[in-house]
């Protein structure tokens, strides 16, 4: 029988490993269905402040592996010389035309959900932006026509209020 190497490793070492190898990482957070109201599961990235001159970014509801695709094609557009807009709708990162947006995190909209990242940098001053993705008819959480069942799964703690509706 083959044995492998001992792949227990700290926290910081699997996040320091994953930026030195792919220039950023990724924290999932399952989500905690004990909290009132429910708190959805979320991931975010690590890095891309330091090594992209850009916000780490969240994005809530979807699963790990998918979040990973879609921080990733992100993190694309940044090694690409591509400066996604924040705090404003856009088209082009998602398949057939439908928007999404960067929207920034402020400090109070935080909490504790970015530990990782604040332990990461040293600091809970963290340049955060969340991505908000459109339910499957091409609406975002804002929007009237919302899927109400996404609303738990994707909670907005950026900052929207700039948008038009």
């Amino acid at each position: 029988m083959t044995e492998f190497g001992d792949f227990s490793m700290e926290h910081r070492d699997k996040i320091a490993w994953m930026i030195e190898t792919n220039g950023w990482a990724i924290e999932p957070v399952q989500p905690d269905p004990t909290t009132t109201p429910p708190t959805a599961g979320y991931a975010y990235t690590i890095g891309l402040t330091t090594n992209f001159g850009f916000a780490d970014v969240v994005v809530f509801g979807l699963t790990p592996v998918a979040s990973r695709g879609l921080l990733g094609e992100v993190v694309g557009l940044l090694r690409g010389g591509v400066t996604p807009p924040v705090g404003e709708l856009f088209v082009g990162l998602l398949d057939n035309d439908l928007r999404s947006a960067l929207l920034p995190v402020p400090p109070e909209r935080r909490g504790d959900l970015f530990a990782t990242a604040g332990n990461w940098y040293g600091t809970d001053d963290l340049e955060l932006v969340q991505l908000v993705w459109p339910d499957r008819n091409g609406w975002l959480p804002w929007e009237s026509g919302f899927d109400h069942k996404l609303v738990f799964a994707q909670p907005v703690i950026g900052e929207f209020s700039a948008l038009d509706d």
